[in-house]
């Protein structure tokens, strides 16, 4: 008989294999990718220079950082076919469906692009898909936003890096130099984080063989998950519904009576600060205005309400709650905060990709049956 372990409830704190890629320290409140801590990264790099660190594997030097761009530029040419397909892509769903669109767009890139199962693929084949899309992410959800709303599409400017370009490709205005500097800190800081459910999941598609494309919808679809990465939009509507520091304790009481979750607070993995939200919290302040003011009330006075009703639970902000904050400072319309932390995080799940790739073996857990017993056994 086949002897089998016992995972905890949300496989918590076991270990399912090896990365080069990064690590999340939760009791220290400090994560890294590679051998470079992602905030000290986030603070003094380009999205560029941290993308190439993850799927290329180093910080570039100079010539290395031309010819990368040179490559990231070249990839966000969109295809004839899908280019055809996007207008009726940007129309469906609900406002709010940006990560559904996005997913749809991408799998029909990889059937546009023809691409190969990564298994039998060389690596180096493997990386330019992995480029091919994170180039792309960013080109499609903007043209997708703005068909959406009756705007044409823009082309991206080999004058702007990807933060800018980003904030360009959106709105179509000229991006502030602030601006830029607190998107691509959040995009720096958010490109991974350990083995998520979303990167997991791409690990799985791509143990089985498939194609670069698939695993990245397969993130995206646990990516899109209010209780991953589809937080930051919902943080801000919870300040709109608050709309006075002196409702917050009286709102939290409200939210934890009813059951309901409050978003932008708590982490599964940091026992301590969220490092991310630290960054993002110094990012508003420095950004400025009413909005940042209010959210520094409003964390002060949910910590402590939340404090009060759940004394073991040590609860902090998490980085939804600060990078709505910032991405609302920034402009940024609320249906794309989750898509702009998804063009920062399509890079560590093609790292995450890139790395299972070079696995042979499929991740095939097994499950306790606990239905009834069955019949004539």
């Amino acid at each position: 008989m086949t002897e089998t372990l016992m995972a905890p409830p949300g496989l918590k704190n076991v270990i399912v294999a090896d990365t080069e890629l990064g690590d999340v320290r939760g009791t220290e409140g400090r994560f890294h990718y590679r051998q470079h801590d992602a905030i000290e990264l986030a603070r003094t790099v380009g999205f560029e220079d941290a993308a190439h660190l993850m799927i290329a594997g180093h910080l570039p030097d100079d010539g290395a950082r031309t010819a990368w761009n040179d490559r990231w530029q070249a990839a966000q040419q969109l295809p004839d076919a899908l280019v055809e397909l996007l207008p009726a892509i940007a129309m469906a769903g609900a406002e709010r469906a940006s990560m559904a669109r996005l997913r749809t767009a991408l799998s029909l890139l990889g059937s546009v692009d023809d691409l190969p199962p990564v298994w039998g693929s060389e690596p180096d084949t493997v990386r330019d898909q992995v480029l091919r899309i994170a180039a792309l992410t960013p080109v499609i959800q903007a043209a997708l936003h703005r068909l959406r709303h009756g705007l044409a599409p823009l082309a991206p400017r080999d004058d702007l890096g990807v933060a800018a370009n980003w904030l360009w490709l959106t709105s179509g205005i000229e991006p502030a130099p602030e601006m830029v500097t607190a998107v691509n800190r959040y995009l720096v800081a958010t490109i991974d984080h350990g083995f998520s459910a979303s990167a997991f999941t791409a690990r799985v598609i791509t143990s089985t063989g498939s194609d670069v494309a698939a695993a990245i919808c397969g993130a995206i679809g646990a990516f899109a998950g209010p209780l991953h990465g589809g937080a930051p939009d919902r943080a801000l509507d919870a300040l709109d519904e608050i709309g006075d520091a002196e409702r917050v304790r009286e709102w939290v009481r409200s939210q934890v009576a009813a059951g309901e979750r409050i978003m932008g607070f708590g982490h599964a993995v940091y026992r301590t600060a969220d490092p991310r939200a630290v960054l993002m919290r110094e990012t508003a302040d420095e950004l400025g205005g009413q909005l940042a003011s209010f959210a520094r009330a409003v964390e002060t006075e949910v910590i402590a309400a939340l404090n009060d009703l759940k004394p073991h639970a040590d609860l902090h902000t998490n980085v939804e709650f600060w990078a709505g904050v910032v991405m609302e400072l920034c402009g940024l319309p609320r249906s794309l905060f989750t898509p702009t932390f998804a063009v920062a995080r399509v890079v560590g799940w093609g790292a995450h990709v890139l790395e299972q790739a070079r696995s042979t073996k499929i991740i095939r857990p097994v499950a306790r049956y606990t239905g009834p017993a069955v019949i004539g056994w």
